[in-house]
């Protein structure tokens, strides 16, 4: 039996405990681990397989945000694996061993769904492009798409001169935190540049923000800034050129938007077995990493048309386990 992309991905989410070839095999009569193997090993499989595969389940809108952000897959006990290198990782809050991948999500506020429509492994040995550089290639494929959208969200890894260049020769907005030690100007050149946890905050900036202009960008270029307070042990400092933005709260709102590419995150990694896969060939890794990005889709269609979460969808295979199990054990214990 050949394996196919349907058959994998079927098996991605079918599957709860092992994500293995040799656990697929074991499992499909007429399956030899080879055919497995030589299936990832041998596919190229491109990112374009999952916009063919979302775009016709997402309501385009021009009030729509694109949210940036990476994943780190965590392959710190991997001795050789393809992609695999060390890098900073959020979730490990240190520097690990993973597989990195940019992701681009799409949001649409007036259905109240997010998509995944588009993502780059991080590779730089193969293709010399840096995290920034896979940003600005989805910006573009957008673009050339035709992609509706007015926002974009990212982190402050993401929050460049040279992406927020583009969005503003793009007519974009966009919305992102800045590292503290970011170098300001809100004195209208009478002062030297500071860092942005060093300027001054009257109450009146406090809440409404305060125009600014960052360090290397056109003297004609400003942007607003916002003092975000998330905790009693953290402040954000939160940019964005729609400087007519003078409601602190919106800005809040924007900033919890963003987080729904983190819940992206948690569901493919608990669900799809994104970084699970053993494999040794980056093409392999490449392969099974989209095939997870397509069973995610596939879930989250589901999961709105149905009302329910993406949970609730897979860890219901295990309740009519259950029943059956109940009902007519295999294992009966009297």
């Amino acid at each position: 039996m050949k394996t196919h992309l349907d058959m994998y991905c079927q098996y991605l989410l079918s599957t709860h405990i092992n994500y293995t070839c040799t656990y697929f095999s074991d499992h499909l009569t007429g399956l030899s681990h080879d055919s497995a193997h030589r299936f990832l090993r041998d596919e190229k499989l491109t990112p374009r397989l999952l916009w063919e595969k979302v775009s016709p389940l997402i309501t385009q809108s021009s009030f729509a945000y694109i949210i940036f952000d990476d994943i780190v897959l965590d392959k710190r006990h991997s001795r050789v694996m393809g992609l695999v290198r060390r890098q900073y990782s959020g979730n490990a809050h240190g520097i690990i061993k993973g597989i990195g991948v940019v992701n681009c999500l799409y949001l649409d506020p007036i259905n109240q769904q997010f998509w995944l429509i588009d993502f780059r492994i991080f590779d730089p040995d193969s293709d010399g492009k840096s995290k920034l550089d896979h940003v600005l290639d989805m910006l573009g494929q957008l673009k050339d798409r035709g992609v509706l959208f007015q926002t974009v969200l990212m982190d402050s890894w993401y929050a460049t001169t040279e992406v927020m260049k583009y969005l503003i020769k793009e007519g974009k907005t966009f919305y992102c935190p800045v590292k503290s030690n970011r170098k300001a100007d809100d004195s209208a050149g009478q002062q030297p540049y500071r860092p942005v946890d060093e300027l001054d905050w009257s109450e009146q900036e406090l809440a409404h923000g305060k125009v600014v202009k960052l360090h290397k960008f056109p003297m004609d270029v400003k942007v607003k800034l916002f003092w975000v307070e998330v905790s009693t042990h953290r402040t954000d400092y939160t940019v964005t050129n729609d400087v007519e933005q003078d409601d602190l709260q919106a800005i809040k709102d924007m900033c919890r938007l963003r987080w729904s590419i983190e819940q992206l995150h948690r569901e493919e990694k608990q669900l799809t077995g994104i970084e699970e896969s053993q494999c040794r060939l980056a093409r392999a890794q490449r392969n099974h990493i989209l095939a997870a990005a397509l069973v995610w889709t596939r879930l989250k269609s589901l999961a709105y048309a149905y009302n329910q979460t993406i949970y609730q969808l897979k860890k219901g295979l295990l309740d009519k386990y259950l029943c059956q199990q109940l009902i007519k054990p295999d294992i009966a214990y009297a």
